[in-house]
This record gives C-alpha cells, sequence and structure tokens, in this order.
C-alpha cells in the first residue's frame, strides 16, 4: 500500500529540454520527523503511518502519478550571470490541484544528484531543512507569500561539508510553482524563441491568465513582487540570496538558505556569510527586486512585436518598481503603528520612529509589538527621544477606530529569532528535536501572545547573537 497523491502534471508536458526526467536517489534508513498534516489536508493527501510517508518523502517510494523531473534554469547570481545552473539537488514530484482548486509543486530537496548538480552531491544537511521548515512555515503564518514545507525526514547518511560528516535529510516543499526569472533567462541566452513563447504561454495561462501579452504579464509580476519585498521589510525579514534564480513569478518567497529576520533595528544589517559586500542587506532588498525584474524584461523583449517599443515600455515599468514597493512598503507601516487611513504626516511619523530605533539599537519586532501592548518604550535605554515621538503617534491614532486591533493584526509578537533557530539546529543534531517542535507551533500563531513563550520573544544576550547565516549546499 502507498500514499495517494492526486497528481495532475503540467509542466512534464512542455519540451524536453525545459528539464531532466530524474527520479529521487534513494537514502539508507530514512525517518519521518514531521509530516504538515494540516498542509496535506489543503492538498488532497491522504495520510499514512511514518514509516509510508518517511519513504515517499525522502524518495525511496515514488508514489503513482509522480513524474520526477528536475527544472532547467540560468539565473544573476549576485549580479554575475550563470547560464546554466538548474535543479542541482531538488526533484519536482509533480503537481496537484489543492481543495481550492490552486495547481500546486510537490519537490523534494536534498533528493540527490542531477545532471544540474555540477560538482555538488545534491544532498542537504539537517541543519538547513529544519531552517526551511521553520521559517517557511513561520512567513505563512504571518501572511507573507511563501513556499510552504510539507515534510522533514532524516536520511540515515550523513553529509559531508566543511564541518565534516552531517546528519542528511530531505525537505519536501510545497509551491505555487518553481517556475523562476531564471528560467526565462535561461531560454533568452539560448535565443530559444520557441521555448521562450511557450514558457510565456504557460506561466501567463497558470499564474496570470487575464495578461493578454509579455507586458501585462510583466506588469502583475512587478505588482507581486513590490507587495512581496514591502511585505518582507514589514516583517524585518532579509532573504539573504535574492538572485533571479530565486526570483519566482508567482510572487512567493522560495529558497531559505541564510534567511533571517531581524533583532536590533538597523537598515544595513546583512547576515549571509557570502553576501560580503551588502548586495541584498535588508535596506537594498526594494532596489534589488527591481533589477532583477529588469532581467525579466529583457528576457521578454524577443517575444514583442515591436521590441524597440518594447524596451521602452518595459524601462518605463521597471524604473516605477521602486516607488512601488516604497508605496506598499508605506503602507504596511502605516498599519504598524496602528493607522487605517492616510495624513500627510504619517510617512515622517514611521522614518522618525525608524530612525529612533536604530539610533539606540532596539530591538525591531518587540518595539512595534509594544506599541500595541504598552511595552515599546522598553526597548530604549534613553526613553526621552521615543517619549516625544509618541505624543505625536498617540495625537494621531486618535483619529483611528481600531489602532490597537490594527497593531496587534499586523505586528508578530514572535518571530524565527536566529540564535533560538541555531540552538534548535544543534539539539536537532545531538537527536533532540523537542525545540524544533516548540518552534513550529510557537511560530504557527505569531500574533498571539502566550506566556510560555515569553523566552522565545527575547532578544539574544551578547553570547547568543548570530551574526552570519549560511547556505544549505
Amino acid at each position: 500500500m502507498t500514499l495517494h497523491l492526486p497528481f495532475d502534471n503540467s509542466y512534464a508536458t512542455l519540451p524536453q529540454r525545459f528539464f531532466t526526467l530524474q527520479a529521487p536517489e534513494p537514502v539508507g534508513t530514512p525517518r519521518l520527523i514531521r509530516f504538515n498534516h494540516a498542509l496535506a489536508d489543503e492538498l488532497g493527501i491522504d495520510d499514512g503511518d511514518p514509516d509510508m510517508l518517511a519513504r515517499i518523502f525522502s524518495g525511496n517510494e515514488t508514489p503513482e502519478g509522480a513524474m520526477p523531473l528536475a527544472q532547467a534554469y540560468a539565473g544573476h547570481q549576485f549580479g554575475g550571470f550563470s547560464p546554466q545552473l538548474g535543479d542541482g539537488r531538488a526533484v519536482l514530484l509533480g503537481e496537484v490541484v489543492d481543495r481550492a482548486g490552486h495547481r500546486r509543486d510537490i519537490a523534494l530537496k536534498g533528493s540527490g544528484r542531477t545532471p544540474y548538480s555540477r560538482m555538488g552531491d545534491g544532498r542537504a544537511w539537517l541543519g538547513p531543512v529544519l531552517r526551511e521548515y521553520v521559517l517557511s512555515e513561520a512567513m505563512h503564518a504571518m501572511g507573507i507569500p511563501t513556499t510552504r514545507a510539507l515534510a522533514a525526514v532524516a536520511t540515515g547518511d550523513p553529509v559531508y561539508r566543511e564541518q565534516g560528516a552531517l546528519p542528511g535529510a530531505v525537505l519536501t516543499r510545497v509551491a505555487a510553482s518553481h517556475i523562476r526569472v531564471g528560467t526565462f533567462e535561461f531560454f533568452a541566452a539560448r535565443r530559444d524563441l520557441e521555448a521562450l513563447e511557450a514558457l510565456f504561454n504557460y506561466t501567463r495561462d497558470r499564474h496570470y491568465p487575464d495578461a493578454a501579452d509579455p507586458a501585462e504579464m510583466l506588469d502583475a509580476v512587478i505588482d507581486r513582487q513590490a507587495a512581496l519585498v514591502a511585505d518582507w521589510l514589514a516583517a524585518g525579514f532579509i532573504h539573504g540570496v535574492m538572485n533571479t534564480d530565486n526570483t519566482t513569478l508567482s510572487g512567493e518567497t522560495i529558497d531559505y538558505g541564510p534567511a533571517a529576520f531581524m533583532d536590533a533595528y538597523h537598515p544595513v544589517t546583512v547576515y549571509s556569510s557570502i553576501d560580503r559586500y551588502g548586495r541584498y542587506a535588508y535596506d537594498q532588498q526594494g532596489q534589488i527586486i527591481a533589477w532583477n525584474l529588469a532581467q525579466l524584461a529583457s528576457a521578454l523583449v524577443p517575444l514583442m512585436p515591436d521590441q524597440d517599443a518594447a524596451v521602452t515600455q518595459f524601462t518605463q515599468m521597471i524604473h516605477s518598481m521602486p516607488a512601488r514597493v516604497e508605496g506598499e512598503r508605506r503602507l504596511r507601516f502605516r498599519r504598524k503603528l496602528g493607522l487605517a487611513s492616510h495624513e500627510g504626516g504619517d510617512t515622517a511619523l514611521i522614518e522618525d520612529l525608524l530612525k529612533l530605533m536604530q539610533d539606540h539599537g532596539a530591538d525591531f519586532t518587540n518595539t512595534f509589538r509594544g506599541l500595541a501592548d504598552g511595552t515599546a518604550r522598553d526597548q530604549f535605554a534613553d526613553p526621552s527621544g521615543f517619549d516625544a515621538w509618541a505624543t505625536r503617534w498617540q495625537d494621531r491614532i486618535a483619529r483611528e477606530d481600531d489602532p490597537q486591533g490594527l497593531m496587534r493584526a499586523t505586528n508578530p509578537a514572535i518571530i524565527p529569532r536566529n540564535h533560538r533557530v541555531e540552538q534548535m539546529i544543534q539539539s536537532a543534531t545531538r537527536g533532540d528535536f523537542a525545540p524544533f517542535e516548540r518552534l513550529v507551533e510557537a511560530l504557527s500563531h505569531p500574533f498571539d501572545d502566550h506566556v510560555d513563550d515569553a523566552d522565545l520573544k527575547r532578544p539574544p544576550e551578547p553570547h547568543e547573537e548570530v551574526k552570519q547565516t549560511f547556505c544549505g549546499t
């Protein structure tokens, strides 16, 4: 008996050069760490016993109807173009149409080598798998578009990295699709107009059925990505590796390798160990997403009947994008201050608070949450500046209907703090998954106040601070 997954595969019907048919590589002794039963129900996937789930979501058993494949794509990584990247350690098992009628990809990450692996082993170690599970599910609970985690499975096999032998694991990732800006770049770089046209039609039909042409689809992608990056900024989230192969056409957050949430607010915060020059710093994300979508625009130009006119039109659209991100950002930060309406002085109110937070090293999450529960002042060693700001803010929210309710629904009480994630990984490496389970459960209700979670809300002590995060390769 095997698990029933209601596969309805469409990407596999595209031309062969879009992918390589590739079965996952079996692992030694798979053991289920966690299965997301609520997500499985959304997807219409029947439940199963832990051993069966471990076999399927490690890649040891291919369920009926699956068409495992590794996708081809290119990408700009830290500004440099790589004409061929592709799924080097992931396999798309197939697609399902969920109970709400949405098509969703189900992919295994860390499932072994593919033709796109280059020098890699195609595997993942336990730490990055648990990090992505925790962060992606936390983002979903906050209402931020993201890929989801369906399962985490220990493989029983060691994975060798610079640190030595580490326990291996496989993550099952669910996405609206895995189509990336880099997918379009792959065919544009090869001047494969036929494939580019097929990719546009497929993407339009799957994600933007109202788009009449590539220009309308580009405009819709800009809207989604502007909203997504504004969501990141409002949550204090730093992606860490905003390459074009990690920019989805669906508008979802994807790839949580070096991703992190800020503790003390500073606009130039960087955690990623490979972002040596701050290209993807917190305050650069709005500019970078415009740069990334400029690459998408360039790839779409050959599909337009008048390419010279398309270049002019697309350039104007891309140049407008930072302002669109900023507009979405201000909307979200007004809500974080409890402001449902808009008045002329609101932007100054936002920026003045952020400047105070920066100058005093105030905790990002706790300051904004503290506005709702009256503890924001505690984040400032010298509260005099905050007190003066708060007088202006109180005058402003007096003209709002329910500022407290809006703030509590907008500012999370709990985030996956870097030091807690690191402690969770260290415990799991020793075989203790209780901190992982606790984080997953606590982060599933990020806007609620629970006394039992008080320690998870605390910023790190100096000796606990995590200053660098790392990719999972």
